[in-house]
C-alpha cells in the first residue's frame, strides 16, 4: 500500500455521473509519483470514469487544454511547475473547471488559502481512495460538469448553440438547422478538438447501428460544411480514417 493511502474498504459504487452526451465524466490526475497515480486512476475508472494520467504540469496543461476534463486532481509539488501555477493556467482556458488538491500535511497552513480560492478542495496524505472520490463528486455537482456543462449555451469559437431555444449562430449570424443535423453539430460542440468516428457520431446521433450504411455521417457533415463553414474559415475537419472533429477556426 502506498505511504499515501489509508487502509479502507474497497468503494461502492453509487450511480455514475455523466457528460451531457452520456459519455463518462472526464477526470485528470498529475502527480509524479507512478504508483499512487496508478492507484488514484484506477480507483477513479472503478467509479466508471474516463481517467487520463500526468506526471509533471506542464504535460498536464496540455492534456486538459486537448482533452478537456471535468475535473482535475491535482498534486501541489511536481517536478516542473507546481500545482498552483497549474491551476492558473488551467483557469486561463477553463475558468470553471473543478480541481481537487492532493497535498503534504506540512503544506497545509500556507497554502489553504490558495488552494481553497474558487470553490476548489483539497486534501491532505495520507488519504482514503474512497474520500477523494467523494470529495470529486462533491466538486462535480457544485460545478454542474456531470448534467450541464456551462448551461444551456455551448460555444466554440465564434459558434453558439443554445441547447433550450435550439438557436445557432455563428459570428453573430443565425443558422437554420433541421433536427438531425442540430443533434449532429450538438455532439460535435460538446466535444471540441476531439475526432469523434464515425461509430461514436452514429450511436450519439442517431442512438442504433446504420449497419454499411455510415455514409450517412458523410452526408450530414456536408450539409453541415454548408451551413456553419460556407464562406468562412472552416471549423469542422476531416482526420482520415478516423472521424471528424471541430474546433474553433485558426
Amino acid at each position: 500500500m502506498s505511504a499515501y493511502l489509508t487502509r479502507a474498504t474497497r468503494p461502492t459504487r453509487p450511480a455514475r455521473p455523466a457528460r451531457p452526451d452520456g459519455t463518462p465524466v472526464r477526470v485528470l490526475v498529475v502527480d509524479d509519483e507512478p504508483s499512487l497515480s496508478d492507484l488514484l486512476t484506477m480507483a477513479l475508472r472503478y467509479e466508471g470514469w474516463d481517467v487520463r494520467s500526468e506526471g509533471d504540469g506542464r504535460s498536464a496543461v496540455r492534456t486538459a487544454r486537448d482533452w478537456r476534463p471535468d475535473a482535475v486532481v491535482l498534486d501541489v509539488m511536481l517536478p516542473d511547475i507546481d500545482g498552483l501555477a497549474v491551476l492558473h493556467r488551467l483557469r486561463a482556458a477553463e475558468p470553471d473547471i473543478p480541481v481537487l488538491f492532493l497535498t503534504a500535511k506540512d503544506e497545509v497552513e500556507d497554502r489553504i488559502a490558495g488552494l481553497t480560492a474558487g470553490g476548489d478542495d483539497y486534501v491532505t496524505k495520507p488519504f482514503s481512495l474512497e474520500e477523494v472520490v467523494a470529495r470529486l463528486r462533491g466538486l462535480l455537482r457544485r460545478a454542474g460538469a456531470a448534467a450541464a456543462r456551462n448551461e444551456q449555451l455551448l460555444v466554440v469559437g465564434d459558434l453558439v448553440m443554445d441547447e433550450d431555444s435550439h438557436e445557432v449562430s455563428r459570428a453573430g449570424e443565425e443558422i437554420h438547422l433541421t433536427a438531425t443535423e442540430f443533434e449532429l453539430l450538438r455532439f460535435l460542440m460538446r466535444n471540441p478538438r476531439r475526432v469523434l468516428s464515425k461509430a461514436q457520431i452514429l450511436d450519439r446521433v442517431w442512438s442504433y447501428d446504420f449497419g454499411g450504411q455510415a455514409n450517412v455521417v458523410e452526408l450530414y457533415i456536408s450539409y453541415l460544411r454548408r451551413k456553419i463553414d460556407a464562406g468562412r474559415t472552416p471549423m469542422i475537419h476531416t482526420r482520415r480514417g478516423a472521424g471528424y472533429l471541430l474546433k474553433p477556426a485558426a
